[in-house]
């Protein structure tokens, strides 16, 4: 006799970020290659610098991206710059994965690209994107799951800075993070993960030094 087994859960698999410093950049900006899964996993890029360096990501194994929500357009800059969440499901990968992005608009221009994998996923369940006022800490909005989740959660700070510190709370690990900047500057940024095994509703603070407002995502995936 034999029993099925129960489909792992989501979990999180490679991860890397891109950070490019202002007339530092190249056109296109590709991340560093990382190993992973052939198949079954959800991956997640985003794209954070001049709005007109607005390409959608491509990768090195032929996934289809889809726009996350809407773009978010940081505060106090003229709407030159924002930044951008792109998401492939019924993910394939392997050997040597890169994403990259090109950048009509400002080839040397700053950009930073983070690329994140979740394992044992087939789709986004929920996700929230708000813009936080400037304060020590700032707040994502809810969302809610129904189930074991990997939590995705991004903090792009607005600060004109170039040394600051982004410490998530509520459970979260800091797993990528580009916030000591080259003196040419570059957008600044920092990812986080929560593992949970239970339905429920889920936020996340962020601790910021120095203040500053941020465009903040997180993300349930399943």
């Amino acid at each position: 006799m034999s029993f099925a087994t129960d489909a792992p859960p989501p979990s999180l698999g490679a991860h890397v970020f891109l950070g490019q410093g202002e007339g530092l950049g190249v056109s296109p900006a590709v991340t560093p290659a990382v190993d992973t899964q052939a198949t079954g996993s959800v991956f997640v890029v985003f794209n954070a610098g001049y709005s007109n360096n607005d390409s959608p990501p491509v990768d090195s194994y032929g996934n289809r991206w889809k726009a996350l929500g809407h773009p978010l357009t940081y505060a106090d800059y003229g709407d030159r710059f924002d930044v951008r969440a792109y998401v492939a499901v019924a993910g394939k990968g392997g050997p040597a994965h890169t994403v990259s992005i090109a950048k009509p608009g400002e080839p040397k221009g700053e950009l930073s690209l983070p690329f994140v994998e979740v394992r044992n996923a087939s789709r986004v369940q929920a996700f929230a994107q708000n813009y936080a006022d400037k304060a020590l800490i700032v707040a994502s909005d809810d969302i809610t799951v129904d189930g074991p989740a990997t939590l995705l959660a991004f903090w792009w700070g607005d600060g004109g800075v170039k040394s600051m510190t982004a410490t998530p709370g509520d459970g979260f690990q800091l797993i990528d993070a580009f916030v000591q900047l080259p003196d040419e500057s570059g957008v600044q940024g920092a990812v986080a993960w929560r593992q949970v095994n239970a339905a429920g509703t889920y936020r996340v603070h962020w601790t910021v030094a120095p203040v500053q407002g941020a465009a903040l995502w997180i993300i349930a995936i399943r």
